[in-house]
């Protein structure tokens, strides 16, 4: 990796480290449905003239089926559940649990039989990834709200079903138009959901910037860094970022919103980190949007 891979990388580790962060200091005052409306909106306004001076937009009018799913399970449903669960859960954990998605894509590949069966090394690994995801929920679960560990799964499988959606009926299509057009058209869908929990009042500083940095930093501009960063070193290389993205969740929950990090989130995540590396091996081709 020469020098700029490695500053896009590290640019990467760090946005999409710190949604988790700021989506937990939203949700105390806007409604999930509404972060989610201004984020998407936001984050749509920006790449869609991009989009479409690229002419990335045109051709997906002819797969606007798979274009909805894909929006659905990768953006639409996955960023509200997230924010609802954060309601919650505090920002180290939810980013903890994230760190699993590699996991469901493997079990999820393997138990459709769209590829070559995973070996025992695999095998093992999604094993050791599950106990680890136990582990994390399980060893703290009298601190844990029951439904906030079933939206956060539910998001897993949501950002594991996404690329597979891509790989089977849009690879030929234009990455960014896709990206772009998902953030539009969540943008539609919430909108009349967003004026319903309009908030009553303007919201904090904080608020406001932790809107803002979803929208420009961890969406709009976390996209381009990271075609850009494929671009630089390949989609393999550039999926590592999986594995460190929770940890930057957990450094900036503890440090910045005084979070305590537990006995079974240590222990859950090393389980979980080995059981990814195990269970995927060098064949990670995505990395899930936070």
């Amino acid at each position: 990796m020469n020098r700029r891979g490695a500053v896009l990388f590290a640019a990467m580790c760090v946005i999409w480290g710190i949604p988790y962060l700021m989506i937990r200091v939203a949700v105390r005052e806007l409604a999930p449905v509404t972060l989610v409306f201004f984020r998407t909106a936001l984050g749509a306004l920006i790449l869609m003239p991009v989009a479409g001076l690229r002419g990335e937009l045109r051709p997906l009018l002819a797969r606007w089926k798979p274009l909805l799913a894909y929006t659905a399970v990768e953006v639409a449903i996955p960023w509200v559940l997230l924010a609802r669960a954060e309601t919650k859960l505090t920002s180290s954990l939810t980013g903890l649990l994230i760190a699993a998605v590699p996991l469901v894509g493997a079990a999820i590949v393997t138990l459709t039989g769209d590829r070559e069966r995973l070996g025992a090394r695999r095998w093992f690994g999604l094993l050791i990834g599950i106990a680890g995801v136990a582990a994390l929920v399980g060893l703290d679960v009298g601190e844990i709200d029951g439904l906030a560990i079933v939206e956060i799964g539910l998001v897993a499988v949501g950002y594991a079903v996404g690329p597979i959606i891509l790989s089977r009926s849009m690879t030929d299509l234009p990455t960014f138009g896709v990206v772009a057009a998902s953030l539009f058209l969540t943008t539609l869908v919430y909108l009349p959901l967003a004026l319903l929990r309009w908030p009553s009042e303007v919201p904090s500083r904080h608020v406001i910037e932790s809107v803002l940095g979803l929208a420009v930093i961890c969406t709009a501009l976390a996209f381009i860094v990271f075609f850009a960063l494929i671009a630089e070193v390949g989609p393999v290389r550039a999926t590592v970022i999986t594995y460190i993205n929770p940890a930057v969740a957990a450094v900036l929950g503890v440090t910045l919103l005084s979070e305590h990090l537990t006995r079974g989130m240590l222990i859950g995540f090393a389980l979980v980190l080995a059981g990814c590396v195990l269970a995927t091996g060098r064949g990670a081709e995505t990395v899930p949007e936070p």
